[in-house]
C-alpha cells in the first residue's frame, strides 16, 4: 500500500487564448477533467499581483500517476480547481520509482 490518501476532488485546468473583440486576446481555462489528490499545504508569504496584493501558499499537490503525453497527466502551466480556489502547477516530477503516483509542486493565489 503507498500510504497516499487521495481524498481530494480536483478539476484539472488548461488555458486557452480567445479573442476579446478589440484584437487582442483574453485568457479563459477549459477543464480537462477530475483528479482524485493529496494536498499538503507548505509555507506561505505575501507577493504582488497585477492589481492586488496577493497571499502566496506553496503546496505539494499528490495524484496518481500517467505517461509522459497523457491527457491526465498534469503539466506546468495548467492549474487545479477546488470550488473557489486556485493552485496553478509550477512543476511535477514521479514521486516514486514506479511512477504510480506524481508530485505537483503549486501555488495557491489568494487575494489578501
Amino acid at each position: 500500500m503507498s500510504g497516499r490518501r487521495l481524498n481530494r476532488r480536483l478539476v484539472l485546468e488548461a488555458s486557452q487564448a480567445v479573442a476579446d473583440g478589440a484584437g487582442g486576446q483574453g485568457v479563459i481555462w477549459v477543464a480537462l477533467g477530475t483528479l482524485w489528490a493529496e494536498v499538503t499545504p507548505g509555507a506561505g508569504r505575501e507577493g504582488q499581483g497585477e492589481e492586488v496584493i496577493l497571499g502566496l501558499t506553496a503546496c505539494r499537490i499528490v495524484v496518481r500517476g500517467a505517461p509522459v503525453g497523457n491527457p491526465r497527466r498534469p503539466l506546468p502551466g495548467q492549474r487545479f480547481a477546488e470550488g473557489t480556489r486556485r493552485f496553478a502547477i509550477l512543476a511535477v516530477a514521479e514521486a516514486d520509482a514506479a511512477g504510480r503516483h506524481l508530485t505537483c509542486f503549486c501555488r495557491e493565489e489568494v487575494p489578501a
